[in-house]
């Protein structure tokens, strides 16, 4: 075998190693053409940039609603492993228009992730991304009363944040969503918990190749062509038809975020678990939703963290995959709005 053959077959094992977060794509093709019409990038209201505790600059957007009224709530958006932001592009859209209640809308982009700074290894992990919101928060909402919506990583952030702050869910978070996301024993259902590990050989050869030539990683994503896009419509997406523009819109994002990240996150979404923080959340409104047909992870993380959240709203979407948000975005939005009408009326101001 060839080096270059060596090197696409590792690469090209490595496409499997995904979490919590969505289908990790090495060997996507980024399209040459105009992004597909209905996820074209949306403009934001302000464009902020946010320091870390650990001096990372993160890149945060404002968005108001869309009629100039004042907002009574704010809703932060925390997206999913080897994503960004506009990920939630559908949510994003739909709640700008709201008017009962008007929301002011916050998204950003993990560290490693979407326009944000570069981190190292060892800041690659739950908690650190769980501090990371803490200082979205204190920085562009300290005041007023908070809906959190999590996807996947992004739930699992916000679950770092009760861990670490739970004043801040008796006080201010008045609402949790909940996405295609779990507290734990990622590996028991789903993809096996082996594949996670540092110490898996793959995972290993994978960040030894990005240091060595990331280069050489680069040309081989962009050379998988339409095989690895059926293997990303298959993991992400559930039985259901989906846009072709809508899984080129997934592989586009993907496509963007480096090797060497996603092998700098696998050992921290092979080792979470939080079930315990579970218990921050009992002052909100939580709302767990994911699909039935989700192949990363499976629809029993959300039983499970809906049973230690006896109180949590639990909505099983027929049919959906990870990427639930992309595959029917009504209902998402539907259910964040309903989230975001009980806010405002059983929760105060801290």
């Amino acid at each position: 075998m060839t080096v270059s053959r060596r090197v696409g077959a590792l690469v090209g094992a490595a496409v499997g190693l995904a979490a919590a977060g969505t289908a990790i794509a090495i060997g996507v093709a980024r399209r040459r053409d105009e992004p597909p019409e209905g996820v074209r990038t949306l403009p934001a209201d302000r464009t902020v940039s946010v320091r870390t505790d650990d001096g990372l600059e993160l890149v945060v957007e404002e968005v108001d609603p869309a009629d100039g009224g004042a907002p009574e709530l704010t809703v932060v958006y925390v997206h999913g492993f080897a994503l960004s932001r506009r990920s939630w592009h559908f949510q994003r859209r739909a709640l700008a228009r709201l008017t009962e209640p008007r929301v002011r809308q916050v998204l950003y982009d993990h560290r490693s992730h979407g326009g944000s700074a570069r981190a190292t290894e060892s800041s690659s992990t739950i908690d650190q991304l769980g501090r990371d919101l803490g200082t979205v928060l204190d920085a562009v909402v300290p005041h007023g009363r908070v809906v959190l919506a999590g996807h996947s990583m992004g739930g699992m952030t916000i679950m770092a944040l009760a861990e670490q702050r739970p004043e801040l869910f008796a006080d201010r978070v008045c609402g949790v969503a909940l996405i295609g996301t779990s507290a734990g024993e990622v590996g028991k259902s789903g993809l096996p918990r082996p594949l996670l590990s540092r110490y898996n050989p793959l995972t290993r050869n994978l960040g030894r190749l990005a240091d060595w030539q990331p280069g050489l990683v680069e040309l081989a994503r962009a050379a998988g062509g339409q095989l690895t896009r059926r293997a990303v419509r298959s993991l992400a997406f559930g039985s259901r038809d989906v846009a072709p523009e809508r899984v080129d819109f997934l592989l586009e994002l993907l496509n963007a975020t480096p090797v060497r990240v996603l092998a700098d996150f696998i050992d921290t979404l092979g080792t979470h678990n939080r079930y315990a923080a579970l218990a921050g959340l009992r002052h909100t409104h939580v709302l767990v939703l994911s699909g039935d047909a989700d192949r990363l992870t499976a629809f029993s993380h959300a039983e499970r963290m809906a049973a230690e959240l006896p109180d949590a709203d639990l909505v099983r979407v027929r049919g959906a995959g990870h990427m639930v948000m992309f595959e029917q975005p009504q209902l998402v939005d539907d259910h964040l709005v309903r989230l975001a009408q009980r806010c405002v009326r059983g929760e105060g101001e801290g």
